[in-house]
């Protein structure tokens, strides 16, 4: 199970969506993006903390090559007092080259280290494919919380009143953009000052801090029967992404394979994997993150036993749309009960896709580029005692 210490998008609040992702009308775009809607007003006890990205930035592909660019920047909140965090709201500035976004929190105690990468790192910022991209446990391991998503479609978080992730004095934010170059075959092109605005809350004693758990299946998308070329090679492929992205995400195709109890990968256009729970929690909310060969995603809970229920259910996945949806109601969970990710990709949509047109036919393995795939169900969550 990957537990990380924070929520998603949002919990029960008003702002979520209880549908599924609507049907998309035609082939999937090439991450068009839609201008943020207004946040929703201020209730009573909550304020507005606006950020921006210090400079604009211009994002430019690796030096491995490809034509994605993780960027990472530091912004502080000016924290003197603990705070509730209710409701993000991430604007890109730059739809055009913006793939998607996280925004994390860095507790205090992880300050210094995210201080010391921003100040190493040539420019704004550094890059940071996988995570935050800062060394050092007190970053990586579980205390740098996942605390927003944005990708085109997402509107403001807005949680309950009662639910938040707790943010202490001294907390830092951490910015992770995917800029996605594919539309200018990964030359530079125009710049990027993107912003996020936080709903901020004193909470009280009953305040619930929420969670995100991230359920993942592998992606193993071979080559259509009529296509061919050198990286149709599930290992070449593999070194590719490992080239543009280094060995952490290039080693992610055999490890999920490995921790979703299979031998050997099974190539095909639907993945599934099954994650144990370890410790009781309401799940409230959720939505599913692919790329552009997605054509459908499902977490189930107890699949296959006469408890079996479907908690999200994303049947025509929509690149441009991924929005959060409400659960209809919240689901305890427990230890003893799985819940399986299911997705399903098309390697035709190559072919219809302006932007993965112009590249060469590959074995599409997991990868951080938008020419990649993902397969993720991204689940919020409240720890219960029992």
């Amino acid at each position: 199970m990957v537990l990380v210490t924070a929520f998603t998008a949002a919990a029960c609040g008003s702002d979520t969506d209880n549908s599924a992702a609507p049907a998309a009308t035609g082939p999937h775009s090439a991450h068009a993006g839609r201008p943020s809607a207004p946040p929703q007003p201020l209730r009573a006890g909550e304020r507005f903390a606006d950020l921006r990205m210090a400079e604009a930035y211009t994002p430019a592909p690796p030096a491995g090559g490809g034509s994605d660019e993780y960027r990472c920047q530091v912004i502080d909140p000016g924290l003197t007092r603990t705070a509730f965090l209710t409701g993000t709201q991430f604007a890109p500035e730059n739809v055009a080259i913006a793939h998607h976004a996280i925004v994390y929190a860095v507790p205090p105690g992880g300050a210094a280290a995210v201080r010391r990468q921003d100040a190493k790192a040539p420019g704004l910022g550094w890059q940071c494919f996988g995570g935050t991209g800062v060394p050092g446990a007190e970053v990586e391991e579980g205390d740098a919380a996942w605390v927003d998503t944005w990708a085109p479609g997402a509107t403001e978080t807005l949680l309950d009143q009662d639910a938040g992730y707790k943010l202490e004095p001294g907390s830092l934010l951490v910015l992770q953009i995917h800029y996605n170059l594919l539309a200018t075959d990964g030359k530079p092109t125009g710049s990027d000052r993107s912003a996020v605005r936080l709903r901020l809350t004193d909470g009280t004693p009953q305040t619930r801090e929420l969670e995100t758990w991230s359920v993942d299946a592998p992606t193993d998308l071979p080559c259509a029967a009529d296509e061919s070329g050198p990286l149709c090679d599930r290992a070449a492929s593999i070194a590719d992404v490992t080239k543009r992205f280094g060995p952490e995400v290039g080693e992610m195709a055999d490890r999920q394979v490995e921790e979703c109890g299979r031998g050997v990968p099974k190539p095909g256009d639907t993945q599934t994997c099954d994650h144990e729970v370890e410790a009781p929690m309401t799940l409230f909310a959720g939505f599913g993150h692919m790329h552009m060969l997605g054509r459908a995603l499902k977490v189930e809970l107890n699949p296959g036993t006469p408890n079996a229920e479907v908690v999200l259910d994303v049947p025509q996945f929509d690149f441009d749309n991924q929005r959060l949806m409400k659960l209809p109601s919240p689901v305890d969970v427990g230890p003893g009960d799985t819940l399986r990710v299911t997705c399903t990709h098309d390697a035709g949509l190559r072919r219809q896709v302006p932007q993965l047109k112009k590249l060469p036919p590959r074995y599409v393995v997991w990868g951080d580029g938008t020419s990649d795939e993902m397969c993720t169900g991204i689940m919020t969550v409240s720890r219960r005692k029992s």
